[in-house]
């Protein structure tokens, strides 16, 4: 089994990416499916409500994430307590996913983590290989803004991320996602067959 970390920043493409090697044949694990189930977790919203008060709550109690992103994206301080809560958790649970496949049939298989702070974190060192996805600012903005996300909103969220140059040159491999979905398409599919046959080469342990 060999393990993949996938990263990049906000809109630059990791999730279109993920579907495209899912699709392809790779167990793939996404943090943001792993965030979501976090956030309904009451012990974490309990922690969640002492970081960043009630105003970020409904009525009903339900955690309203746009006023999360509104706030965090802005204050440092409030982004890293968020952070603190959710990543150690997250990180638990892909832990003991990869557990479980390890256990079950999985020589020879690739299993694709999407994990935004891959670098930030220091998880990269939990793998076998890293890949960047990247687009440059402008499409991205672009890309964001036709999904109504403004471009003042984008701007402060990048802001806040590594820079992805720094990503790019951090990672084993990248994805160019600035052109159609056609071109990406074939660059994951070239990756892929050469992680298979890396992974069938060698017999990979857990890092």
């Amino acid at each position: 089994m060999l393990t993949v970390g996938l990263t990049g920043n906000y809109g630059m493409g990791k999730s279109t990416v993920l579907e495209m090697f899912r699709k392809l044949g790779a167990v793939t694990v996404g943090a943001d499916g792993i965030v979501d189930k976090l956030l309904n977790d009451a012990s974490v919203l309990e922690r969640m409500r002492k970081v960043l008060g009630e105003s970020v709550f409904s009525a009903d109690g339900r955690l309203d994430r746009a006023k999360v992103a509104s706030i965090i994206f802005k204050d440092k301080g409030k982004k890293d307590d968020v952070e603190e809560i959710l990543h150690p958790l997250v990180f638990e649970k892909v832990e003991k996913l990869l557990e479980e496949l390890d256990r079950s049939e999985t020589e020879g298989k690739i299993v694709i983590i999407e994990i935004p702070l891959l670098f930030e974190k220091g998880y990269a060192g939990r793998v076998h290989r890293t890949i960047t996805v990247y687009t440059d600012e402008e499409t991205t903005l672009q890309r964001l803004e036709e999904k109504g996300i403004t471009r003042d909103m984008a701007m402060i969220r990048l802001a806040a991320q590594m820079p992805i140059e720094e990503k790019i040159r951090k990672a084993d491999f990248t994805i160019d996602n600035n052109g159609t979905q056609e071109e990406t398409e074939k660059q994951v599919r070239a990756l892929y067959n050469r992680l298979i046959d890396e992974a069938r080469d060698v017999h990979y342990k857990r890092a």
